[in-house]
């Protein structure tokens, strides 16, 4: 070779280089699609393998029983904080049992105290676990979160709820109180007959919208502990933050319902199948709106964001919306200013003991 190579023209030896080269590259390209190929057989492998496991459970028939059992053996409490649209997503949810097979019921407390009786938290941990011919349930009320671990369950209920930009929510009970909305116009409210607007309430101090009536959303996800209906407590806050991370499937705001009903019917199709489409109709139970609201001026609301209460509050709500951003944007896609759920993106592998 080494001869060959002296007796060579130097034009040659450098279209022999060449050759060599592209060889070499077409040989690397070769084996780069070879592993490309290898790689795209394992996975479709892998997937029929997983989709002999799922025949292989479906045909068996205890197993799939307690598959349909685990299903219907589901239960949602929806703890519903007033005038954050609660009313309006409650609605699609009653619009969807029949078809989607689940009962609806509302819990209705004595004079909406969202705070019940030790004897009353026992019956309606019972009632949730035991009352098999309401399942599965969605339940519904203006009740602070209740923690089932306490009494002792094994399956806990899934939580979800929706809260509000504070100022917005306690200006939009302000009026509510005093002329109600588009829902029920002909029913009498607690301060009907007052006229005096949210701006002159806060300017003369008054106590249907004092800093304390923000108070509100952090005791919800608090819970029944006498610190969480403590005004402006810190361990409250704290606590609230911990249930809304640990303790709520979703936590979603208003501001941004519906795609907090798109993140439900994807991950909950036993009980959302059909409620985005349902909500976009725009029918007239799905947009309740107070009636007579003014919105408050900007010496109102920088008045109401000097108290500490607020600032907690609205914390809180920051943090709630900071979640439900992060999980959206892991769940969906975004194109022509429409969202999309994402498809299914993971999938498995190296499954062992192999299958004969």
């Amino acid at each position: 070779m080494g001869l060959l190579r002296i007796m060579m023209p130097p034009k040659l030896q450098l279209l022999a280089v060449v050759a060599f080269a592209v060889a070499m590259l077409l040989l690397l390209n070769k084996v780069q699609k070879q592993e490309e190929s290898l790689s795209k057989l394992e996975r479709a492998f892998a997937r029929h393998e997983v989709r002999e496991s799922e025949q292989r459970h479906t045909l068996d028939g205890p197993r799939q029983d307690a598959a349909l059992d685990e299903e219907e053996d589901m239960v949602i409490i929806y703890n519903r904080v007033p005038k954050t649209a609660s009313t309006s997503f409650t609605n699609i949810a009653y619009d969807l049992c029949a078809k989607n097979k689940y009962h609806v019921l509302h819990i209705n407390t004595t004079k909406n105290n969202p705070v019940m009786s030790l004897q009353d938290q026992v019956r309606f941990v019972k009632n949730i676990t035991s009352w098999k011919e309401m399942k599965p349930g969605f339940y519904h009320g203006h009740i602070s979160y209740l923690d089932f671990a306490k009494f002792g369950v094994k399956k806990k209920p899934i939580y979800i709820n929706v809260i509000r930009d504070p100022i917005e929510r306690l200006v939009s009970y302000y009026y509510f109180l005093r002329f109600g909305d588009d829902y029920r116009p002909g029913l009498r409210r607690r301060k009907q007959g007052d006229k005096k607007t949210f701006d002159e309430c806060v300017a003369e101090g008054g106590s249907d919208c004092a800093p304390e009536k923000l108070w509100l959303q952090i005791p919800f996800f608090c819970g029944h502990s006498s610190e969480c209906w403590n005004v402006g407590s810190r361990w409250a806050m704290d606590q609230a933050k911990y249930n809304l991370i640990n303790e709520y499937f979703l936590v979603g705001v208003t501001e941004e319902l519906e795609d907090f009903i798109m993140l439900l019917e994807a991950a909950l199709p036993r009980f959302f199948r059909g409620a985005t489409e349902l909500y976009r109709t725009g029918k007239k139970s799905h947009l309740r709106k107070t009636t007579e609201k003014k919105l408050p001026t900007k010496q109102t609301i920088a008045k109401l964001q000097q108290s500490d209460i607020w600032k907690m509050e609205n914390e809180f709500y920051e943090f709630a919306l900071e979640q439900f951003q992060f999980i959206r944007a892991h769940a969906v896609r975004e194109k022509d200013g429409d969202l999309y759920i994402l498809t299914q993106n993971f999938f498995y592998e190296k499954i062992y003991p192999k299958s004969n």
